[in-house]
């Protein structure tokens, strides 16, 4: 059977073409370590090693959030650890006060101390973060959790204006975190303070008159309660701190699986890969070599 050049031609092309792309397609796959350079080379491993990358975005960006927000709480914490010290403090001043053997030079000295602390407390219910929000408004982290009105009365000057909001942040499939906390009902107490102060520091205070002791006892009682509502929130942000733990090392072992997963697919084997692209080669310098060969025969050639 006779076979014309042009045929022949066109076929010898088409195999040293096919060849050369297979020898290209293998060269990249060694280069890159990547076993999948597209969609077609394996379009089911493909869809797998897309659902895996997704997902394993999405616990990325869980563990990132979970990050966040551990930062955050522990600043919080700090925070209102601050306030408890000086809560604390008061209360032991007031304790004090409430001694009877008291002089009314010995009250008016322990109005700067209550200052002091009542200064702290207000200050630390108003902190910042780095980006200039109110950590303890809610949700209204553009204006002050607490303000000061120096014209009310004494025992109504302090008022909290944020709000009960909550702030959430995603942690998990369904699973979300509250990030923020808020101080109303701290007012009441500084409130409580601004009244001691002003009583201890009157001109005719005598210790253990009855007038003096009710504003005392009144300002204990709402120190101990200060002091049950600061330490309960620190308590919540121990016990979320905790779950946070529990959930990124979840995470991780997730990742951990999807990026085992991930290579096992995506993986090129280099031997492999090496031994095929070595035949591809063999075959496409036998090809090379056949078609200069048969090339240069005609019908004179005697066999």
């Amino acid at each position: 059977m006779r076979i014309a050049t042009s045929q022949f031609q066109a076929t010898m092309n088409r195999g040293l073409q096919d060849n050369q792309s297979q020898i290209a397609t293998l060269t990249a796959a060694i280069a890159s370590g990547n076993r999948i350079q597209v969609p077609s080379d394996d379009p089911v491993g493909n869809v797998r090693l897309s659902r895996l990358t997704r997902e394993q975005a999405i616990v990325d960006q869980y563990i990132d959030n979970i990050g966040a927000i551990k930062i955050r709480l522990s600043s919080n914490e700090s925070y209102l650890s601050s306030m408890v010290n000086d809560i604390t403090q008061s209360h032991d001043l007031l304790v004090w006060a409430s001694d009877g053997s008291n002089t009314a030079d010995d009250l008016k000295a322990m109005t700067a101390t209550m200052t002091s602390l009542r200064d702290s407390i207000y200050y630390s219910a108003n902190e910042k973060d780095q980006e200039g929000r109110y950590i303890f408004s809610g949700t209204l982290t553009d204006q002050p959790a607490i303000t000061y009105d120096e014209t009310a009365p004494v025992g109504s000057r302090y008022s909290y204006t944020g709000n009960n909001g909550q702030q959430k942040s995603v942690v998990g499939n369904g699973i979300s975190q509250v990030i923020n906390v808020d101080v109303d009902g701290l007012e009441k107490l500084l409130n409580q303070m601004d009244t001691t102060i002003t009583a201890l520091g009157a001109p005719d205070g005598s210790a253990g008159t009855p007038p003096l002791n009710e504003v005392l006892a009144a300002n204990m009682d709402g120190a101990a309660a200060a002091l049950d509502f600061v330490a309960g929130k620190i308590a919540t942000f121990g016990g979320a701190q905790t779950v946070m733990e529990t959930l990124a090392n979840n995470h991780n072992n997730v990742g951990l699986s999807n990026k085992t997963a991930i290579k096992s697919i995506s993986e090129l084997d280099i031997g492999e890969a090496t031994i095929e692209m070595n035949g591809y080669t063999l075959a496409l310098q036998a090809s090379y070599k056949a078609y200069s060969k048969i090339s240069s025969l005609s019908l004179f050639n005697i066999l």
